[in-house]
């Protein structure tokens, strides 16, 4: 029998080696949902920027560039997870390495670039509404722009094949009794102190652009509100397991489950208060 802190080889996530089959189909259900309302969502966010010449902006160009990133993990591995979560836990093609890979891959790559995307966003309007034009407007020429969203895949890429345990916290074996070179425990260290540390430039960003316009925005509220939710249970999650001890895998997979979420999220969050994009929507959508 499987030590109870270890991960299934179906799910690197969500699903443990006793779940029953009823838990199961309510995950891989879940992800379906988030999967088909995601893709959705940043397809067409991408499509009405790209169609429409008054929503290509700098801020809109971050956001195209977090949805694309978003679309790594809602339309490529939020299906996959789903379909295997239905699979028996032995079966021999849930066991390949390459596979694990490959998931742990695509996991990695987009929510890095997502997270990045998040604070080139808060940056971008922090400058704008903080700054000079005269600043802006050097800062943020179109080579530069372009430079900032080819550095968060840079990035990505650069930390997915180096670290293939932060995005993969189970790998489907058990683990030893013990750990001697204590690398899990580092990896989680490390997840949770990047993300604290990208919130906090954000929330910076927000609240700068708050104070100066002596103004409280139900938009940034709820932004910051639905980021600090999807966010925060990871990172302390990940510092608990470092400092005391390794919180339980329920605790654990929720934790995953919430960040994971925001992919399918994200495009509301920047569009909804949008009079433009809710424009440009209403002239592709079908009337009523």
């Amino acid at each position: 029998m499987p030590n109870a802190s270890s991960w299934s080889a179906s799910s690197p996530l969500l699903l443990l080696w006793e779940d029953s089959s009823g838990t199961r189909i309510f995950l891989s259900l879940l992800y379906a949902v988030l999967a088909i309302s995601g893709t959705l969502s940043n397809v067409m966010v991408i499509y009405l920027v790209f169609s429409f010449k008054k929503l290509q902006t700098t801020s809109n160009a971050f956001i195209v560039n977090g949805c694309a990133a978003d679309l790594s993990v809602c339309a490529l591995w939020m299906p996959q997870e789903a379909v295997l979560g239905l699979l028996p836990p032995n079966s021999s093609s849930l066991r390949s390495a390459e596979y694990r890979l490959l998931r742990g891959g695509l996991l990695g790559l987009g929510l890095t670039v997502s997270l990045a995307s998040h604070l080139l966003v808060a940056f971008n309007r922090y400058v704008l509404i903080t700054k000079l034009p005269s600043v802006y407007q050097a800062l943020y020429q179109r080579r530069h722009t372009g430079c900032m969203i080819g550095l968060s895949w840079a990035l990505a890429l650069l930390l997915v094949p180096l670290l293939p345990g932060l995005w993969a916290p189970g790998s489907g074996q058990q683990p030893p009794p013990r750990q001697t070179d204590g690398s899990p425990r580092y990896t989680a260290l490390l997840l949770g102190l990047a993300v604290l540390g990208q919130t906090a430039l954000l929330l910076h960003c927000y609240l700068g652009i708050v104070r100066r316009r002596r103004l409280s925005s139900v938009s940034v509220l709820l932004l910051c509100c639905v980021f600090l939710l999807g966010t925060q249970p990871l990172v302390w999650v990940s510092l608990l397991g470092f400092f005391l001890r390794p919180a339980p895998p329920a605790l654990q997979a929720a934790s995953w489950l919430l960040l994971c979420s925001l992919s399918a999220l994200n495009p509301l969050l920047y569009t909804w208060r949008s009079e433009e994009f809710r424009r440009a929507a209403r002239s592709v959508l079908p009337r009523g």
